[in-house]
């Protein structure tokens, strides 16, 4: 059988999300010959499969939207201050089909492999339906929560009803009338279904491990005026977002948490949780992230703030937690989730308590005895920031794989290329914020450092070994200086069986984080190997 022919390609871009689109319009705005490959069956990456009951932003949308065209931010209104799935589904086709990217994507193409060839200084590709490319760059735009985390519980696969992990959701609604229902996780993802699910089934139970705090979201609709003074303001919004650690719109009060008088800062607590968003999070005290004693007392701000709303005083204190800081974890936002387990039709089950045995054909069994189940549903995360990249096969100089490379967890220079791995680079994988803002600071960094080396005549750029390592430790030892490093969780890999565990992200903000990367690339990219 004749080989197909081998797509010749200057750029190849892998997925089609927030990341992918933006870079994908930077390279072919520069005359780069780029295209994207997907695996999904339409644009959005997170926003497309990611469409279980209540999926939405916990970023207010305003500040979540694409900042490059001021064009598209007068022209596109949001509906909500967070909007929900099928609205920034249809908002990234908006920008898909306006700047003419659709042509350039290849849908339904799950990339299997990538090889360089030294000689060449390209990489061969190849996708698992046996399509090859031949490309001189490679950039994984594959997002840091992509790679579904299915947990290995015995008989995972022996239950007889419908089953989904809320990250590979079906496009077509879920009849859950009447139904028994189960839910394991109660992250940010399993928050929003657990609300949503509780109003349209039978009987929902909830397998919790470990609860985390979650505050109200506080969501409004927009309205023409309001729509008509966030465009009126969109730079100031941006600018106000690039001075932020995370990007966010919420600033931190200067003072530190013991500074202020208990009265006054007991009024502090309840004025920010009134706020909409992470106000209650990054809006707080500038020391909330560093200082225990500080962050404890927050804790015990939110923990009677949990309790308030929920009847049963047992069923309260376990969705209390107890054993990590506020902030340590990703804080879900929620709208009534603690009230839902005032429901006749909800029951929460503290696995800690009474651990998950197996999964049978009829339903869940724990210590105590069978959940029989209908519907049984994994909001059980995911196999964060690497997950897609080491499903692939890829090899670098000398044949070695990324898997070896990381053996240790996860290593990159600024958090976009790893040394033995010329012209690939990865995003969104070294700095915790609001996502959109990082994803434009990492596109515009690789698509201008792709023209720097055609303009400049140069083949390979690759991270030096030496200045990988230096930064891994220089972005390390600002993670250890916050309360984020003492609680293991999906940003160190720790929730995968056998991952490595370390802490990747960059800990010095986002302001600091595109400073320097401004810096690198006006000394002709400092601490990358240009040949």
């Amino acid at each position: 059988m004749a080989q197909t022919p081998v797509e010749e390609i200057d750029a190849l871009v892998i997925g089609a999300g927030i990341t992918g689109l933006y870079q994908l319009y930077c390279l072919r705005r520069q005359g780069v010959n780029a295209r994207i490959y997907d695996a999904a069956g339409g644009v959005g990456g997170t926003w497309y499969w990611n469409r279980y009951p209540g999926a939405r932003l916990d970023s207010e949308s305003w500040s979540y939207a694409y900042s490059f065209s001021d064009e598209l931010l007068q022209e596109w209104d949001w509906s909500e201050s967070f909007v929900g799935q099928p609205e920034l589904e249809r908002y990234l086709n908006y920008v898909a089909d306006k700047f003419e990217l659709r042509p350039h994507i290849r849908l339904n193409t799950r990339v299997k492999g990538a090889a360089f060839d030294e000689q060449a200084n390209r990489w061969r590709v190849e996708t698992e339906a046996g399509h090859r490319a031949r490309a001189r760059f490679v950039i994984c735009a594959t997002g840091l929560l992509s790679a579904k985390h299915v947990p290995d519980i015995p008989g995972v696969d022996t239950f007889a009803g419908e089953s989904f992990h809320t990250a590979r959701w079906p496009r077509e609604p879920v009849d859950f009338g009447g139904k028994r229902v189960g839910v394991i996780g109660v992250g940010s993802t399993g928050v929003q279904v657990i609300t949503e699910v509780a109003k349209q089934c039978g009987h929902l139970t909830v397998f919790q491990r470990t609860p985390n705090y979650c505050a109200p979201l506080r969501n409004s609709p927009i309205g023409r005026e309001w729509m008509e003074q966030i465009k009126a303001n969109y730079h100031e919004v941006f600018e106000g977002c690039r001075r932020t650690i995370s990007g966010f719109i919420h600033e931190p009060d200067p003072r530190r948490t013991l500074e202020v008088p208990p009265e006054e800062r007991e009024a502090f607590y309840e004025d920010i949780w009134q706020k909409p968003g992470f106000a209650k999070w990054f809006g707080n005290f500038s020391d909330l992230m560093i200082d225990r004693e500080a962050n404890e007392l927050y804790c015990e701000f939110v923990r009677r703030k949990i309790r308030e709303r929920v009847k049963d005083p047992e069923v309260a204190e376990k969705l209390v937690p107890k054993d990590h800081h506020f902030g340590a974890k990703r804080i879900p936002l929620e709208t009534d989730y603690y009230e839902t387990y005032n429901r006749d039709n909800v029951a929460l089950v503290d696995v800690r308590e009474d651990p998950i045995q197996r999964i049978t054909p009829r339903g869940l069994e724990t210590r105590s005895g069978l959940h029989e189940l209908d519907v049984l549903i994994f909001a059980t995360g995911f196999d964060a920031l690497t997950g897609e990249v080491t499903r692939m096969d890829i090899r670098g100089v000398g044949g070695q794989t990324i898997q070896e490379h990381w053996a240790d967890g996860p290593s990159m220079y600024l958090g976009l290329q790893t040394a033995g791995f010329p012209n690939l680079f990865f995003e969104n994988g070294g700095l915790f914020c609001n996502f959109t803002r990082c994803a434009e600071a990492t596109a515009e960094f690789v698509s201008d450092a792709i023209v720097y080396l055609r303009d400049q005549g140069f083949e390979r750029m690759e991270a030096d070994a030496q200045a990988e390592r230096e930064w891994i430790e220089h972005a390390q030892s600002l993670s250890a200086k916050r309360l984020i490093s003492d609680v293991p969780n999906w940003a160190d890999g720790s929730n995968i069986p056998g991952k490595p565990v370390a802490l990747a992200f960059y800990g010095g903000g986002f302001k600091r984080y595109t400073d320097i990367c401004d810096d690198v690339a006006a000394q002709g990219y400092r601490g990358f190997r240009l040949t």
